[in-house]
């Protein structure tokens, strides 16, 4: 293992990550401010409790798994994408660097970003309202993983995309929408029986829900499902990354 070759990958991304400090990191963290204000606020005022847990303090799960999946998707997708862009991807190919290091530095620092950005809007869900983490191990272990298998995600899109405009397609029209719809501001059991069946087919649904799980111990889903989902998500982005560093698609031709 060249771990001088994951080491400089690593450092480039995250200096990169703190020369745009106000668009890597003081955006998300503005964002998630405005979502407690108006879900927290105004809707919150009418929804009282949801599964026995104040509405305020039950979207906190939900907001912290919206930031973290797209700044990990976004941070590994265009991390990848920049060197596959300008060609210096080509000096990396032929270098002394195995697909593994190339990913464990790209993807590493990518999961960093969104862990950070993660824990700093945890941090600051405590200056909108009070609770309490039932489950911490659990709760830092569903936020790593997380972190990690949609970096992934991430890289994946970024070597599949051939322009900026491909970049943001997927996380617009397709993550974000999953993200809404698998139960950040609301439980599943909130749904009508038909629309909750639908729902157990988005996989976010099981990633939300385990983390809400170990917030407050209650989930839609049972938690050996949400362990099992993010395990078989992350997999198959590793398979899919391999296939790619096999077979040169999107960055050798």
């Amino acid at each position: 293992m060249n771990w001088i070759a994951v080491k400089s990958i690593y450092i480039y991304e995250m200096t990169r990550f703190f020369r745009t400090l106000t668009q890597s990191f003081i955006s998300p963290v503005l964002s998630t401010s405005l979502y407690f204000v108006v879900f927290g606020a105004a809707i919150g005022s009418r929804i009282q409790e949801v599964e026995g847990v104040s509405y305020a303090s039950f979207i906190v799960p939900g907001l912290i798994m919206l930031s973290v999946i797209t700044q990990g998707i976004s941070n590994a997708s265009f991390g990848i994408y920049f060197p596959k862009f300008i060609g210096t991807i080509f000096e990396m190919l032929s270098a002394p660097v195995s697909f593994l290091e190339i990913v464990m530095g790209y993807v590493g620092a990518a999961a960093s970003k969104a862990l950070f950005i993660g824990l700093v809007i945890l941090g600051t869900a405590y200056l909108f309202v009070d609770f309490e983490i039932q489950h911490p191990f659990a709760m830092v272990g569903f936020l790593v993983l997380t972190c990690i298998s949609f970096s992934l995600m991430g890289f994946i899109i970024g070597i599949w995309a051939g322009s900026f405009e491909q970049l943001q397609l997927v996380p617009l029209l397709i993550i974000t929408p999953l993200v809404f719809l698998g139960g950040s501001f609301y439980s599943i059991s909130m749904l009508p029986p038909v629309w909750q069946i639908i729902s157990h087919f988005n996989p976010v649904v099981y990633l939300i829900s385990g983390f809400r799980w170990s917030f407050f111990g209650a989930a839609d889903v049972p938690i050996g499902l949400s362990l099992l989902a993010i395990a078989g998500f992350t997999a198959l982005c590793l398979s899919v990354i391999w296939w790619i560093f096999k077979t040169g698609w999107r960055i050798r031709q």
